[in-house]
């Protein structure tokens, strides 16, 4: 069975960092695009940063600079460094995969076939 399991959210001040991990089973995520999205109660969930299957990242403008996107193929891993956060950054975080080993081909959340449940990242000022 195919599992995104995510981890490491956590309440935080203003300025500070937080490492989310996705642990994956059942399915070789190497292979395929992967991304981190985010959603806050009410709204729809929005897109953080995408990795290719051959390591290309991708960022949503609110991020860039502040997060990077990476995997651990050896670890079966996905990982969202996460430094300067702001209030705004406040939200359920998700990783998920597309059947896309490109990026280019994912600029959806539709276009992820695997989610994890989540993790909860709260930056207080």
């Amino acid at each position: 069975q195919v599992q995104l399991v995510e981890s490491g959210g956590d309440s935080v001040q203003a300025g500070g960092s937080l490492r989310l991990s996705c642990a994956v089973s059942g399915v070789t995520y190497s292979g395929f695009c992967m991304g981190w999205f985010r959603q806050v109660q009410g709204k729809a969930r929005g897109r953080v940063a995408r990795i290719s299957a051959d390591g290309t990242t991708t960022y949503a403008e609110a991020v860039k600079g502040r997060f990077t996107i990476s995997k651990d193929s050896a670890k079966n891993t996905l990982y969202l460094q996460m430094n300067a956060l702001k209030p705004g950054d406040t939200a359920m975080y998700y990783c998920a995969a597309a059947g896309f080993k490109s990026c280019e081909y994912a600029p959806l959340p539709t276009d992820y076939a695997y989610w994890g449940q989540g993790t909860q990242v709260t930056v207080s000022s």
